[in-house]
Order: structure tokens, then sequence, then C-alpha cells
């Protein structure tokens, strides 16, 4: 189906280069799709880690549970390779 945009408030088809144009475009944001959800989930990890980082000082001690925890969320994404297991990920509770 061929694209539109409008010049001047009227519809016109897109050129073949504009086609080839937006076809490049759309195949580089395709192609970064796996960066950007993994990057979203190390940023959710970041923020969680964060969360619990007071624990792990060295006047504190972290319980089991909580160390098991922390060590889930640093190797949250070990494996995951793909848009939907980044989707997918089942994220640990905390204790």
């Amino acid at each position: 189906m061929a694209r539109h945009h409008l010049i001047n408030g009227v519809q016109v088809p897109f050129t073949a280069a504009e086609e080839a144009a937006r076809d490049a475009e759309e195949a580089t944001w395709a192609a970064g799709a796996f960066d950007r959800a993994i990057a979203e989930v190390r940023s959710k990890r970041d923020r969680l880690l964060a969360a619990t980082d007071y624990l792990a000082l060295s006047d504190q001690t972290l319980t089991s549970d909580m160390t098991t925890y922390r060590t889930n969320l640093r190797d949250i994404t070990n494996g995951v390779t793909t848009v939907e297991q980044c989707n997918n990920i089942t994220w640990p509770t905390k204790p």
C-alpha cells in the first residue's frame, strides 16, 4: 500500500525515493527493538537494586533472602536475547 503525506493540504503519494527512505527508517527502528527492550529491563533492574543498596552497606547484614533477591536481579538479563524474552521476564519478589 502506497504511503501518502500532505503537501499544502493535498494528499500526495510518496515518490519511490521517499518510499525507500521510509522503509530504511522503519528497518532501522525495527533493528533497534531489542536494544530498547533490554535497556528498559536494565533500567528497571538498576532501580530495584538501588532501592536495596542501603541494605548492602558494611554496617548492615543482608539476610539470605535479600542476598538471593539481589543476585536474581543482577542475573535477570542472563540468556535474554529477544524482545519477547524481555517482555516476559518474571521479576523476583522483594523479601
